[in-house]
């Protein structure tokens, strides 16, 4: 069953893509080229995540590559993340589970736009703690539209993670994620307000968070960003949690 649904997912979106015609539009109006969410440029994310769990802390320090190909509605997502964790006064540190993704954008205007993403996270981290034990596959469809002469932008995602293969020892993931982000521009800086709600079908609860994000552009290609975070649920996976993240745009 879940080797079918990985299937299906992938004739789903190839079908989606194929059936897709590009449009002649300047990218650069398009809300996908909004340097915090950017499909069109060169992109690396460096940024740091800590967790406060009921375990003890977890640390996320990850570089994400952004790379468009093609006629750059098309974009490549490579992350290698580093993960620390502090339980029981045990400290732990080693590669977590490194993914790639492909993203596509086969409608935008320059207000509004739908993308789509298949990621697939790999069984690689150097310890059990330091990822889930299984492959996952993660299609999504994104929504965004600026409003207010584009001093706003929403961005709403809809995905759904399901483990295909991996260790037998560990939890099955299926996790269908909706998630809603509004974005302030003012000058070089932005502020940021996401809410996600996450159902775990195999903890059969609710993973969800909400964050605050504070922004700014302090050269031409580069933006720094901070945001702390709070999750809610029955089944929440973290308590709070505080992000700080570079982005440089070549």
């Amino acid at each position: 069953m879940k080797k079918q649904l990985l299937y299906f997912s992938i004739f789903f979106l190839i079908t989606v893509l194929a059936s897709a015609q590009d449009e002649d539009i300047d990218r650069s109006n398009s809300p996908f080229a909004e340097p915090r969410y950017h499909y069109f440029l060169q992109t690396i994310l460096l940024y740091n995540e800590y967790l406060d769990t009921k375990n003890g802390s977890y640390n996320t320090t990850n570089l994400r590559v952004l790379q468009p190909i093609g006629n750059k509605a098309w974009n490549l997502r490579f992350d290698l993340p580093l993960i620390s964790t502090n339980s029981n006064s045990i400290n732990q540190t080693g590669l977590g589970d490194v993914s790639a993704g492909i993203s596509f954008i086969p409608y935008f205007k320059k207000t509004s736009g739908i993308g789509l993403r298949t990621r697939v996270i790999s069984n690689s981290a150097a310890d059990p703690s330091f990822g889930t034990g299984k492959w996952v596959v993660i299609p999504a469809g994104i929504f965004a539209k600026y409003f207010n002469q584009k001093k706003f932008l929403w961005l709403a995602t809809v995905e759904h993670s399901q483990s295909f293969a991996g260790s037998s020892n560990r939890s099955d993931v299926s996790v269908t994620l909706f998630e809603n982000n509004l974005l302030w521009f003012f000058g070089k800086n932005w502020i940021a307000t996401d809410v996600a709600f996450r159902y775990n079908y195999v903890l059969d609860g609710f993973q969800n968070n909400t964050f605050m994000e504070f922004g700014r552009k302090i050269t031409p290609t580069n933006l720094v960003y901070v945001h702390p975070s709070v999750a809610f649920g029955g089944e929440k996976s973290y308590n709070f949690g505080m992000e700080v993240g570079l982005l440089v745009l070549f």
